[in-house]
Formats: C-alpha cells, sequence, structure tokens
C-alpha cells in the first residue's frame, strides 16, 4: 500500500485483494444481507458512470445526505471514480439554513439524499438552483422536479460501461493524489462552519497512519454507529477497515433518529461485531444500559458487579503498568470475569474485542469501566483538518487518560502560546505536520492561512506529551478558546472537571464551567430532574414545594463538593478553578435548541451568550448563593 495515493487505487488494491471476503452488511427485509469487496467496487463503477451520464465533470460536487447505508458508502465511492468531490452532510442538520449554506458554499451540482432526508432538500430546492438533479436512494411515489432514482443511475450506468467503460477507466485515472476528495463541514462549535478541503493523498496517507497505531483482522467486523459523514466514523471505519479485509455493517434505520437509537441494542447482538466506533455520549449510555439490567437482577449481583468491578479496576492500574504488584488480584480477576463480565459481553454479541473513542475527551473512569469489563474503549484524537486521525491507544500500548501513541510517519510539536516548542510533560497547543494535514478551508484563505502555517496545523487543541515504556503518549487538556481565565490571567481548561462531573453524578446531566477573567468559577449546570425527584421521595419530600427544591440544590452542591478537599474526589482539579457558584439552567443542551452540535460537544459560545444575563447574575452577592430565586425557578 505504500505506492497508492489516491483512493481509487485503494479501493482498486483492497478490492482485488479480498475479492470475495464481506465488506458491506445490511438489514434489508429484516435479514442481514451481505456484499463483497468486489461488488462493492462494481456498483460504486456503476453509481460513476451512471453520474458521467447525468453530465457529471471532474471536479465537480456532490452532496451526499443520508442515514448510514450500504449505498452511502457506494455512493461516496462512485462520486471518486468519477473524479468528483464528495460534500458530506450530517442528518442531524434540520435547518434550512444550515443545509442551505453548505450546499451553496460548497457550489454543489448534484445531491444524492435517503428518502428520510428528500423532504429537508425540497424545502429549499428554490434556494439552490445551480443544484442539477437529486438522486434519491429510494423509491418515491411522487417524484418531482430534477429527481430521479438511484436504481436509474445504477442502470443508466451498467449501460454506460457496456458501451464505453474505458470513458469512466480515462477519467479515474485522471484523478492525482492532491486532487479534491471532499469538502467536509466543520460542525460549528465556534463561528460559521467552514469547508475542510481533503485530498485523496489525505485519506490514504491517514489510513496508513491509522495502521501505525491500531490493526484489526481480516473478516473482522465493525458496527457502524456513528453517522458515515462523521470524519471518525469514515476514515476509523470505511476505510481502515477496508485496508485490513475487515467489514462494516450499518445500524438499521428508524422512521426517526431515536428509533434508529433504538434499533442499536438489537443490531449489536445480531451482528456481534468485534469492533465498534464510540463517542462519550454513546459509551455512558451503554453503560447506564449495562448497570441498569444488572440492579434489575437483585442485590446478590449487584453486589458481586460492583466488588468485581473494584478488583479490575485496582489490577488494571493506568492499563500500562496493570498487574504490577498486584499479581495476587488475578486469579479474581479470572473468576469474576467467568462469573460476572463474560454474562456482560455476551449482551454486546460477545465476539467484541475493544472499541476506539473519538469525537471528544473520553472520561478516565469510562476507560477504567470497559477495561474491567474486558472491552477496552482506546481512547483516540483527532480532527477533521488531519483527516482525521492524529493518535490512539491501541491494546497492549495505552495509557488511561491520554489519546495514545501519535500516528506515524507524522511530525508532532507542543507550542506555547509564543510560538516555542515546549518540552515532554509541558502544556501547550498540539501543532502537527504531515500529508493527512488538509488542502485548506473552501474559500476561505484566511482561515486556511491562520490555521496551517508552514505545513504545520494548528489544532487548537492543547496537551502535552509523556513516556510510559519508552514510548511517547498524546495527552489532550482541551480547547484553547474554551480556557477559563481568571481574573490575574491565569487559563485552565475546564473539559476535564465538566466530564467528571456528569459522569460521577447520577444528579447532574451536564455542566458547563465559565470564567473569562471573573473573581471565580461559576458551573452552569444541567439537573436530572427524575432522580433528584427520586432522592426527594426517599426523604419524604416533594419536587414542587420549596423546601424540596432548596434540597435538591444542596444535593447537587454536594456533588460538586466531593472535588473539594475532603471529598470523594478531592485533588482531581485544582480547587482555585472549582466553581464557587452554580447556575441551574431551565432546559437541557440538546441540538434542537442548538446548544449541541452534531457530534455531541457542546457549543460553549451559544450557551454563554443566551445564558449572559444568569451569568451576571451569578456574579453578584444574590446570585452567588446557592438558593436564589432564579435557580429555585429553573427547577
Amino acid at each position: 500500500m505504500s505506492n497508492i495515493s489516491t483512493l481509487i487505487e485503494f479501493v482498486d488494491y483492497c478490492a482485488e485483494k479480498y475479492s470475495e471476503h464481506t465488506y458491506l452488511r445490511e438489514k434489508l427485509n429484516g435479514e442481514w444481507q451481505e456484499t463483497s469487496f468486489a461488488y462493492t467496487r462494481l456498483q460504486a463503477r456503476q453509481i460513476a458512470a451512471g453520474l458521467m451520464q447525468l453530465g457529471l465533470q471532474k471536479g465537480d460536487k456532490v452532496a451526499l445526505l443520508s442515514e448510514g447505508r450500504n449505498l452511502w458508502v457506494t455512493s461516496e465511492l462512485g462520486i471518486l471514480y468519477a473524479a468528483g468531490i464528495n460534500v458530506p452532510l450530517s442528518i442531524k442538520l434540520e435547518e434550512s439554513n444550515d443545509l442551505l449554506f453548505r450546499i451553496q458554499h460548497s457550489e454543489t451540482r448534484f445531491i444524492i439524499v435517503s428518502g428520510l432526508q428528500l423532504p429537508k432538500i425540497r424545502r429549499i430546492l428554490s434556494d439552490i438552483p445551480a443544484v442539477e438533479r437529486i438522486i434519491v436512494l429510494d423509491s418515491v411515489s411522487d417524484p418531482q422536479d430534477k429527481e430521479i432514482c438511484i436504481n436509474e443511475v445504477i442502470a443508466s450506468g451498467r449501460q454506460f460501461l457496456k458501451d464505453n467503460e474505458e470513458a469512466l477507466n480515462a477519467r479515474s485515472a485522471s484523478v492525482q493524489p492532491d486532487d479534491y476528495a471532499s469538502i467536509s463541514y466543520t460542525s460549528g462549535t465556534t463561528a460559521a462552519p467552514k469547508g475542510t478541503l481533503l485530498t485523496h493523498r489525505n485519506y490514504t496517507t491517514n489510513v496508513r497512519q491509522a495502521r501505525s497505531v491500531i490493526g484489526v483482522e481480516v473478516d473482522d467486523i465493525m458496527l457502524v454507529v456513528l453517522p458515515l459523514d462523521h470524519c471518525f466514523a469514515h476514515v476509523a471505519g470505511m476505510y481502515t477497515m477496508m485496508s485490513y479485509g475487515g467489514s462494516i455493517a450499518t445500524a438499521p434505520v428508524g422512521k426517526t433518529a431515536l428509533a434508529t437509537l433504538r434499533n442499536i441494542p438489537q443490531a449489536i447482538k445480531e451482528v456481534r461485531p468485534h469492533v465498534m466506533l464510540m463517542v462519550p455520549a454513546l459509551a455512558r449510555s451503554v453503560r447506564g444500559n449495562i448497570e441498569k439490567q444488572l440492579t434489575q437482577r437483585g442485590k446478590l449481583t449487584e453486589m458481586l458487579y460492583h466488588y468485581a468491578l473494584h478488583n479490575a479496576i485496582i489490577y488494571n492500574k493506568e492499563y500500562w503498568n496493570r498487574g504490577t504488584s498486584q499479581c495476587w488480584r488475578k486469579p479474581l480477576l479470572h473468576l469474576f470475569d467467568k462469573l460476572v463480565f463474560e454474562k456482560v459481553r455476551a449482551g454486546l454479541g460477545g465476539r467484541m474485542k475493544w472499541c476506539v473513542g473519538g469525537g471528544a475527551s473520553l472520561d478516565i473512569e469510562l476507560q477504567r469501566f470497559f477495561c474491567a469489563i474486558g472491552i477496552p474503549i482506546y481512547q483516540g484524537y483527532g480532527q477533521s483538518e488531519a483527516t482525521p486521525i492524529i493518535s490512539s491507544n491501541s491494546p497492549d500500548h495505552a495509557v488511561f487518560g491520554s489519546s495514545g501513541r501519535p500516528v506515524k510517519p507524522m511530525d508532532i510539536k507542543i507550542l506555547d502560546s509564543d510560538g516555542q516548542e515546549l518540552k515532554k510533560g509541558e502544556k501547550g497547543e498540539i501543532v502537527v505536520r504531515g500529508d493527512n494535514v488538509m488542502a485548506g478551508y473552501w474559500k476561505n484563505p484566511q482561515s486556511t492561512a491562520e490555521t496551517v502555517v508552514e505545513g504545520w496545523l494548528h489544532t487548537g487543541d492543547m496537551g502535552y506529551i509523556e513516556s510510559f515504556n519508552d514510548e511517547d503518549y498524546l495527552f489532550v487538556m482541551g480547547r484553547f478558546k474554551s480556557l477559563l481565565i481568571s481574573s490575574d490571567g491565569e487559563k485552565y481548561s475546564p473539559e476535564g472537571f465538566e466530564d467528571a462531573l456528569t459522569d460521577n453524578s447520577p444528579f447532574i446531566e451536564q455542566c458547563l464551567l465559565h470564567n473569562n477573567q471573573n473573581p471565580y468559577t461559576i458551573a452552569l449546570i444541567v439537573p436530572n430532574k427524575d432522580r433528584l425527584h427520586a432522592y426527594l421521595r426517599r426523604r419524604k419530600l416533594k419536587p414542587d414545594t420549596v423546601e424540596g427544591k432548596q434540597m435538591m440544590l444542596r444535593k447537587i452542591q454536594e456533588e460538586v463538593d466531593q472535588y473539594r478537599k475532603g471529598g470523594r474526589n478531592a485533588g482531581m482539579f485544582p480547587e482555585v478553578w472549582l466553581p464557587k457558584a452554580i447556575v441551574i439552567l431551565p432546559e437541557p443542551l440538546t441540538e434542537e435548541n442548538h446548544f449541541i452540535n452534531s457530534t455531541m460537544k457542546i457549543v460553549r459560545h451559544s450557551v454563554v451568550e443566551h445564558y449572559k444575563e444568569r451569568i451576571e447574575y451569578a456574579y453578584t452577592i444574590e446570585g452567588k448563593e446557592l438558593i436564589n430565586s432564579k435557580n429555585i425557578e429553573s427547577l
């Protein structure tokens, strides 16, 4: 693979090497269907030929808006074989303006869309006159202007290949390593979305780099539960699995996003995957379901589970040093694994080897939990601008709390605020250089020049490098742009505390710290009202009374205080940065109210702007008090 530098060459190579092995798995009409590498390539070429018949020229942009499915994969490959540029769009983009901006800004000529997403395109059709054809992946009873079914495109492509296969071959052969393969738009946690330009060389390089830190076996199955437009799923799933001769299965699509989410547990049992990709929100959900099921089996099972978990966590230590000075625990480890954790793993298909966590930092307690039950989640780190994989932990090469070993070949360094390189262990901005670094931002030279300087990608993330067992590991501390800044100018990244508080407290759903050169830090908290109401019922109090609301506030304060001196989590974070005031938010932070983006990250600037008055109030004498009128009202 070392001499492969376009995705065309890459797919041709893999399709030939693993020809009859299964690459795609999809549930249709209640049955899981398998598609070989060879047929995947064949269908991709048919779609490419059909696109050429429709008039697609080299370099044309094709927007792809669909749930994860086989046709998502073969549509992207078809676009690439026809020398087009894919513009993958998130199905979570509900607002017409969000879709409209991306389609207009990318200069899209064709749109490939699923039946479920088609209404969104129809609503904005009059605003996108440059779009010539809309290719629908499902049968539609009332096709409208410009719409054509994918089956017609494939049929047209088949005929084109019979009559003029050399034309497609020539078009595919014209693709060069530095030609654009995709325009991947950022999810917009800071400002207007930027279109990340990724080349064929970016992709093929990043697949090779990914293989330097983590691997799978031929015919291993990955269940893809993240959207395929997500850069993490795109490369770590679709292309890296292809490189190993593994297969990807997509979770069955429901009529709504919630219905699709509910299909995942059943899909895990049926597919019995060997590996999965996890984002923190999904990992927390899986853990919650596991513990809920165990508690339903009775007190004895619950006690045994907690003891087994405690034993395994102590034995595993920080993973890289597991077992040291704790050898006597190993027989217990095997015993409890047989009695407890083997049954837990059976509920997840029974073949799961490990997962890779990405999309955001995974709390260390979650990492310890999944390692203890025998399905380690290896934290990775990346950015769309790096195609995206920058580092990852892996079996026998992992340190809890780290984001793993940097991929190779790639240069990485840590810079201070003056641009000077720091030594190991010193915190600064993570900066990388390699053939995985994007070509730039589409039609945004200013942002490109600010982000990529002399070939170095300035990630905007803070971190440091430390060595364990003579290997370098990257630790990611959070965004520079989300730093808390105290009144004396000292800076601190809040994500670690925010994740720890929500992971370790059943009474707190979401947390965001704020300090912008203020006298003290405040915490904006979304409480878990169901858990708090249950807490009150055990104390014979009602949640709609003043006394009940005051008790709930005190419980939330008690959870925060566990990180102060004397608390069970004391010492985890500097006390000077712990919140001295609490703001209870009246509603959850969600995608619907635009406080959460498509990768499940809190959009800080939106939350801070929306709750500006509450934040200002928290810096008054009355607002600093836990029990104040606004907190009472929010409950």
